[in-house]
């Protein structure tokens, strides 16, 4: 009689077990859809020498966010070549090539160059402003 007892109790214990895993698993599988729906944004924006706003040096951000709003991963930045507006990794390599530069042109564009580099913040900058004065 005991044992009729025993595995009674028993069978109530391992669906309530299995109802709680099974419900586990519906959660894990409704975050993994959410996660999987992503909507990339990209912003085009331009640095520009506040004393000489003609100097200008564009650039580029692309980034993932989930459903609820946050970014997925890390931004993806880059320049625009001032010539032939391909892809660049570094501001720097945005005006080699351009071989019609006086010694003064020169300088006012390794000028834009030194403050790029040196501001804070610079992805997002990138991907939140539309221009940019240094």
């Amino acid at each position: 009689m005991k044992n009729i007892e025993a595995s009674v109790g028993v069978i109530p214990m391992q669906e309530k077990k299995e109802a709680e895993v099974k419900k586990v698993v519906e959660e894990e599988e409704e975050e993994e859809e959410e996660e999987d729906e992503y909507t990339e944004h990209r912003n085009e924006m331009y640095f520009f020498l506040e004393e000489h706003p003609e100097y200008r040096i564009s650039a580029v951000g692309r980034w993932l966010e989930n459903q609820k709003g946050e970014v997925v991963g890390d931004a993806d930045t880059y320049f625009l070549h001032i010539m032939n507006g391909s892809r660049c990794d570094s501001m720097w390599d945005c005006i080699v090539g351009w071989s019609e530069q006086s010694e003064r042109t020169e300088e006012t564009w390794e000028t834009l160059c030194m403050r790029i580099e040196e501001l804070d913040g610079l992805e997002q900058i990138i991907c939140d402003e539309g221009s940019f004065g240094v």
